[in-house]
């Protein structure tokens, strides 16, 4: 979501300052006064989150474990970059209703949500997933981002325009993915009215420490076909592009990062 001034955004020209929401974060080049909320997942909500702020967001990260707060306040901080912090559950009301707090104490609003949900509690077969584990991934990975953009949403239409990104990341956990890509498709229907766009990213094999235990057997096969692994930063720079004004005309698209997956 962007402001009503003109302000240069990683190059490309959009409205700003900018306030944004990400979640899924773990553990300067442009001039924008902008706020971003981040909560962080494996490496590639903490990407974004840096990305974002390097293009002039202020971005609030929130992360389940107080720890991962602080290191990645401290290290965003460290390198000059505008950066709060909170402690959230996705999966828990109480910690939502504290995120937006903090998003609205901090900015006064939000601009852009960026969900990178990315619990899976067991790796193996979908029949032999228990029904706590159905639930648990389905209350995290899929409620709790439509939840917290419904809690965000009076505040985004205020901006007059926004953004909202799903970066979906065992095999139940790709199948909560897949509803994902259809939650991306019915909110860029239903949001276009009010100038909020809805996009999903759908990384392929991306290094982090959550799909090296989930995907393990299959770097060797993703090197041989594209030369190397995919880096968080791949995903950020398009999460940067898709907030710019250059995206303007983009909307319910779920965009493969895999630098050719097979199995995408």
């Amino acid at each position: 979501l962007f402001r009503a001034t003109p302000l240069v955004y990683g190059g490309f020209q959009a409205r700003g300052p900018i306030r944004a929401v990400a979640t899924g974060l773990r553990h300067s080049h442009s001039n924008m006064g902008s706020e971003l909320h981040l909560q962080p997942t494996p490496q590639i909500g903490f990407a974004i989150a840096r990305r974002l702020a390097q293009d002039g967001a202020h971005v609030v990260i929130s992360s389940r474990k107080q720890e991962n707060v602080e290191q990645a306040v401290a290290t965003l901080r460290g390198e000059g970059l505008r950066v709060t912090g909170t402690v959230c559950h996705m999966g828990k009301a109480e910690d939502r209703d504290r995120l937006v707090a903090t998003v609205l104490e901090s900015c006064g609003g939000v601009d852009i949500l960026v969900c990178a949900p990315a619990v899976n509690p067991l790796v193996g077969g979908v029949l032999k997933s228990s029904e706590q584990v159905w639930d648990k991934i389905l209350t995290v990975n899929v409620k709790s981002p439509a939840l917290l953009l419904s809690q965000l949403l009076p505040y985004m239409e205020n901006r007059g325009s926004g953004l909202h990104s799903l970066v979906p990341s065992s095999s139940l956990f790709i199948c909560f993915s897949l509803s994902l890509l259809g939650l991306t498709k019915t909110l860029a229907v239903e949001l276009a009215p009010k100038n909020i766009r809805v996009n999903c990213l759908v990384p392929g094999y991306i290094k982090t420490d959550f799909s090296q235990v989930t995907f393990s057997d299959i770097w060797k096969q993703c090197m041989e076909c594209r030369g190397r692994k995919g880096k968080p930063e791949d995903c950020a720079g398009l999460v940067s592009f898709l907030c710019s004004s250059d995206a303007s005309y983009i909307n319910g698209m779920n965009i493969v990062v895999a630098g050719f997956s097979p199995s995408m």
